[in-house]
């Protein structure tokens, strides 16, 4: 298989994905990693988030400890100060970060209060350090996009979760034009977009690739990759149907089909991919979310930079 800068057919991306053959494996991998090598160098970004806002959600998505339909066990409070924030944003800073995601729980931050203190904490970023401002603050409208741009917004970020045949699945309360929309409209005022979304739900491996292309069509710059670590309490606490590498298989058909945009590792890695971490750089990844997630820990920060180091290659 050969691969050019329009990326990977859907037709070879189920094939990757359906590959049992180690030595085709490799083959795939290794093509992923010389694309990585070759868009990225030797350098791997690192991005952090918050959780400013935590609880309460009125959605209904069934990963979520957040979500209405939930009884996990989870702390509640509402949107934190935007001097809180900055501070996280200063300690990620210090631990090499160089994105900074501001994430608020329920199905959008509405223009008025919480909004202006947000944007308070991305123009307090903006001008006291050098980690970028990015916030995931769910289905906004231009309005509140272009507010937060005004304020110094790097980036907006709004995974789409799932396949467009798959999402009614998982989440009853929007519709999938809704994810559509928001990137779509994030990037029409000139915001670079991170999207990605979550495996490991039910959905089935053409479903997969179907949300890799969707992405692949709305040219998100960034892609993060997250793998479900099943919730007591959520509607998906029993489901666990991913292996290390099929996670491995799904980073480099991301990797393939989009050659030059960021494929970032993110939430589930620990428990999924477990003493495989390592490997996700050699199936194409060139970035990684650093700390801990929304309502469940990562691991050392230190453990992941030494892990960065192992592989011969260097956090920018």
């Amino acid at each position: 298989m050969k691969t050019d800068e329009s990326g990977i057919s859907v037709n070879e991306a189920v094939a990757l994905l359906n590959c049992d053959d180690q030595e085709c494996l490799e083959e795939y991998f290794r093509q992923a990693s010389q694309l990585r090598e070759k868009h990225f160098g030797k350098q791997v970004t690192a991005c952090s988030i918050i959780n400013a806002r935590c609880g309460g959600c009125g959605e209904d998505c069934a990963f979520c400890a957040q979500s209405k339909s939930s009884t996990a066990k989870i702390k509640l409070y509402p949107l934190v100060s935007a001097e809180e924030i900055f501070n996280a944003a200063a300690h990620a800073e210090k631990n090499q970060a160089a994105h900074f995601g501001i994430v608020t729980s329920g199905r959008a931050v509405n223009p008025g209060r919480d909004l202006e203190e947000i944007c308070k904490a991305v123009s307090m970023i903006r001008k006291n350090l050098t980690i970028k401002p990015c916030a995931s603050l769910g289905v906004l409208k231009e309005p509140a996009l272009l507010r937060l741009k005004e304020a110094g917004l790097a980036r907006y970020h709004h995974n789409l979760e799932t396949a467009g045949s798959f999402f009614n699945t998982i989440c009853s309360t929007r519709n999938y034009d809704d994810q559509i929309n928001t990137v779509k409209t994030a990037r029409k005022v000139g915001l670079p977009v991170c999207a990605g979304g979550l495996f490991g739900l039910g959905e089935i491996k053409e479903q997969r690739i179907e949300m890799l292309s969707i992405l692949r069509e709305l040219e998100v710059d960034s892609v993060p990759l997250n793998f479900l670590c099943p919730i007591p309490g959520t509607r998906l606490e029993n489901q666990d149907d991913l292996t290390p590498v099929e996670c491995l298989k799904i980073i480099a058909a991301a990797r393939l089909m989009m050659p030059d945009r960021h494929i970032r590792v993110c939430g589930g890695r620990e428990i999924n991919l477990r003493e495989h971490q390592g490997q996700i750089f050699h199936a194409g990844a060139d970035a990684l979310m650093v700390g801990g997630y929304l309502v469940t820990k990562g691991r050392e920060v230190k453990e992941d930079l030494k892990m960065i180091s192992d592989a011969g290659l260097e956090i920018r």
